[in-house]
């Protein structure tokens, strides 16, 4: 492995070295926080903290209005139904800026939306529209990677159609009366573009993983999970039974000591060998901008005999020439990830989930997994949806719209608006290939300043904080999408430029050299010292 690492810029370049495993440069960069902005983000917390017990004591004596869920007074010998203690965060720190979140849109959510005006006169307990609509707000929040997510074009076209034709919903389950023709045309769809046997359709992607995984692990079984894998990996794990053991997030030796000691240990007490090892991995990290390194993982798991649970929900359609995920993007083989999972709800502008794998995989969770057996089948536009999509980025539709712009076009603002910011001086985390960026905030005061300062220039963005994040690396949260065009990411990255001026973020000191439009590669990745 070559790996390079700057202070306080932690950078790692893996070329075609480590045993041919990489055929493509892999560039990713997680600068560490700056001292400074660490002891003031930690202090801020602190202030927040102080204040909020004291408003916490003036609202005990009915000084300031509690808006907050309590226990009435004739039940206080009950078991409390809400724990006061875990109220605290959201009473005192979350309500200072919820007016950052649900703001409501009234649009289609493509690269531009129309918000709903709403004004808060409690201090944010509660909001009240004003009947105004801000119009064309440049969308930097959506997961509409390919930019599918749209009212016109072939795709809407075809799913109004559909729903003349099968209406909008089905009303039973798959094993029921709910099997359409579109969903058998889907799932085989799903196959092909993935490269393996057969595939399977949910119609949820949360529930695709919460409600699989207890169907593929039991009790006796070991869980490998990466510390920042998703709410529905961590539930799925949970709810399976199995032994669960965390390595650290895209560190391949903390998973390979963990392997290793399972593999000579065994099971705790009676040092039985494990009846199956799982190991939960993601494509791209949503809130870190990372990648896989999927090469290694695969390595691990052959070497190990272990099988290997890939979710692809960020990553599938937005990595890879042809769009078929991280599997593609490192030109690996399909059939080397034991189980295949992805959402349709980013690149294609739908909803569901998928599964791919062998045909005994597939036919295994048709009569077990829960999901597949009490869901309520996917919606027919939905599933026209998804099939008009895929078979765009496939080309089957008999144009190069799919692979020639939008793939392309993806890849191309993501190395563009990526390089940008970190020219201006902004702390970056993530893949250079990688349509996630965050942006480092760190102080809670900043969060919703961020989100406030880029509305009020017509920019909605995602600001995100503790307990999502670890509390000291709040971010705001970018999604590229093949839809920007280059006007608007510039117009963003103004903005971004202006505000990261006005709340002093621009914290990198080591940023990048400025080049003229060449792509971002080793060749022009320089460091210089503020």
């Amino acid at each position: 492995m070559n790996t390079v690492m700057h202070h306080p810029l932690h950078c790692v370049h893996h070329g075609s070295c480590n045993g041919g495993l990489y055929s493509r440069p892999f560039i990713e960069s997680f600068e560490e926080t700056p001292m400074l902005v660490a002891v003031l983000t930690y202090m801020g917390y602190g202030i927040l903290t102080i204040f909020g017990y004291l408003r916490d004591f003036l609202r005990a004596r009915k000084i300031e209005k509690c808006h907050i869920a309590r226990e009435r007074e004739e039940q206080k010998d009950f078991v409390p139904l809400y724990q006061d203690f875990e109220n605290f965060y959201t009473r005192n720190l979350y309500m200072r800026i919820r007016d950052n979140w649900n703001r409501p849109i009234c649009s289609v959510p493509a690269d531009k939306v129309d918000l709903v005006e709403r004004v808060s006169y409690d201090y944010n307990w509660t909001f009240s529209h004003t009947g105004r609509v801000v119009k064309d707000v440049i969308n930097m929040g959506s997961y509409n990677y390919l930019g599918f997510s749209e009212n016109k074009g072939s795709c809407a076209d075809a799913v109004a159609e559909v729903t003349l034709k099968y209406g909008a919903g089905v009303g039973s389950t798959r094993q029921e009366m709910g099997n359409l023709d579109g969903h058998e045309e889907l799932e085989k769809l799903v196959a092909r573009f993935l490269g393996v046997e057969s595939a399977m359709a949910f119609g949820m992607g949360f529930a695709t993983n919460s409600m699989n995984i207890p169907a593929l692990a039991g009790k006796g079984c070991l869980i490998l999970s990466d510390e920042l894998n998703h709410a529905s990996l961590v539930l799925g794990a949970r709810l399976s039974g199995s032994t669960i053991r965390v390595f650290k997030h895209n560190n391949m030796q903390s998973l390979e000591k963990l392997l290793r000691d399972a593999i000579v240990h065994g099971q705790p007490r009676t040092h039985r060998p494990w009846k199956k090892i799982l190991i939960l991995v993601e494509g791209i990290y949503s809130m870190e901008g990372s990648i896989i390194r999927l090469p290694e993982v695969i390595a691990l798991k052959k070497k190990y005999k272990a099988y290997l649970y890939l979710d692809e929900a960020h990553s599938i359609g937005a990595l890879g020439g042809r769009g078929r995920g991280v599997v593609d993007y490192f030109g690996l083989d399909p059939t080397d990830v034991d189980i295949m999972m992805g959402t349709f709800t980013k690149s294609f502008g739908a909803a569901g989930g998928y599964i791919g794998g062998k045909k005994e995989l597939i036919d295994y969770l048709r009569s077990h997994s829960h999901s597949a057996v009490y869901a309520t089948s996917m919606s027919p536009p939905v599933v026209e949806q998804i099939i008009t999509s895929m078979k765009c980025i496939m080309g089957e539709d008999g144009t190069t719209i799919g692979k020639s712009h939008r793939i392309q076009q993806l890849a191309e603002n993501t190395v563009y608006f990526r390089r940008r910011l970190r020219e201006m001086g902004f702390i970056i985390y993530g893949n250079n290939d990688s349509p996630v960026v965050p942006l480092m905030v760190y102080m809670p005061a900043k969060i919703g300043a961020f989100g406030r300062e880029m509305l009020k220039r017509n920019i909605g963005v995602v600001v995100v904080g503790f307990p999502a994040t670890p509390i000291i690396e709040s971010r705001a949260r970018f999604c590229v999408s093949a839809a920007h065009t280059k006007e608007m990411l510039d117009q963003a990255l103004s903005a971004i430029s202006e505000v990261g001026d006005l709340l002093q973020l621009k914290y990198s000191r080591h940023r990048i050299l400025p080049t003229l439009d060449r792509p971002f590669d080793e060749t022009t990745y320089e460091e210089c010292e503020d």
